[in-house]
């Protein structure tokens, strides 16, 4: 993949497909953010949303080939591909994701301090 300021192919597109998203002109389903003093909790939830997006979008997949893939409805599976964090707990998260995945390993990062 070509890279342009460090970022890959597939995480440029991301980051335009983020910036579609939080357009305020975009009238589709939105994406929701992460609050700005999130928890580590939080943090692994979208991260893992994050994941199946960018999969979805590398694989050129539908939100239904991908609620099959994870055996969940297309509606739950939106709300994955929108971040709705909050609909779901990390263990369910962690189980969609290994079947995407398989093998699945998830690790702990020390982040800095902010100042």
């Amino acid at each position: 993949m070509k890279k342009k300021n460090n970022l890959s192919l597939a995480e440029q597109e991301f980051e335009k497909y983020i910036q579609e998203l939080e357009d305020p002109n975009y009238d589709g389903e939105s994406s929701w953010s992460l609050p700005e003093n999130t928890t580590p909790l939080e943090k692994t939830k979208y991260e893992l949303c994050k994941k199946i997006v960018v999969y979805k979008h590398d694989n050129q997949l539908s939100t239904n080939d991908i609620a099959k893939k994870i055996n969940l409805t297309s509606a739950e599976t939106r709300d994955i591909l929108l971040y709705h964090i909050s609909y779901f707990t990390l263990d369910r998260l962690m189980t969609y994701a290994s079947r995407l995945f398989a093998p699945l390993e998830v690790g702990i990062i020390k982040a800095e301090a902010r100042t």
